[in-house]
């Protein structure tokens, strides 16, 4: 049930029925030639749809923006900071709070780094002041990695390349395109040393090989993801 289809008689209802809330967040980020900018948002927001067909949720309007530092200089990508990210955040949960809700996931579909630690600082920033909350954070690329047993990928795979392309192919095959253009690439960033130029080190927005991508294993890491999430709000609802 996504919040921002309901009226205000039916939310007043429906809140008193729900198990949590999850507030979907994503990015406007390269995703090479086959993918669109918003892949990070619709990918969670779809998965987050289809749990919400299987445990009684409610659904956030999503956040579009999230931070990107490795690709913020590679076209169309739209990065805000982390403190934004934060702030926003924690402005979102306050007025969910001040509505009922007491168990709210903070999913993101962008897997950056340092995007996740300022969801984690929100998360932990809003318990430390509503004890009376359950708050879930989990980002994409860590529920798979958790998941990695039961899903055969290449180790380093990890953006616009075989599992997301196969994720896109299945929630949302219309945005899927120029498949033919999408190329296999693992780029190589210094370690331990910062770089300001990241596109001489990464220029694709690829990190992994979409040419391996299919719907079909698209649906089946879709449904591990459904999987494991509605287990985390049935165990929250103990």
């Amino acid at each position: 049930m996504e919040i921002e289809r309901l009226t205000s008689f039916e939310f007043e209802e429906i809140k008193k029925k729900v198990l949590g809330v999850i507030i979907p967040i994503g990015s406007i980020e390269a995703h090479g030639p086959h993918l669109p900018l918003a892949t990070d948002l619709y990918t969670i927001h779809e998965i987050a749809k289809r749990v919400a067909k299987e445990v009684p949720i409610l659904i956030a309007p999503p956040v579009y923006y999230g931070l990107c530092r490795s690709t913020r200089d590679l076209p169309g990508t739209l990065s805000i900071q982390g403190e934004t990210l934060k702030l926003l955040l924690l402005d979102i949960m306050e007025s969910l709070y001040r509505q009922g809700l007491r168990t709210i996931a903070l999913l993101s579909g962008h897997a950056g780094g340092t995007h996740n630690c300022y969801i984690l600082d929100a998360g932990e920033t809003f318990l430390e002041h509503h004890k009376d909350t359950r708050i879930f954070v989990a980002n994409i690329a860590k529920l798979l990695r958790d998941l990695s047993q039961k899903i055969e990928l290449h180790p380093q795979d990890s953006h616009a390349g075989d599992w997301e392309t196969s994720l896109m192919m299945h929630v949302k095959p219309e945005v899927v395109k120029n498949l033919d253009q999408a190329f296999e690439d693992y780029p190589a960033f210094p370690e331990y040393e910062l770089v300001t130029e990241k596109t001489k080190f990464w220029h694709s927005g690829i990190w992994g090989n979409p040419k391996l991508a299919s719907p079909e294993k698209g649906k089946k890491i879709c449904d591990l993801l459904v999987k494991k999430l509605v287990e985390l709000f049935l165990s929250g609802s103990k």
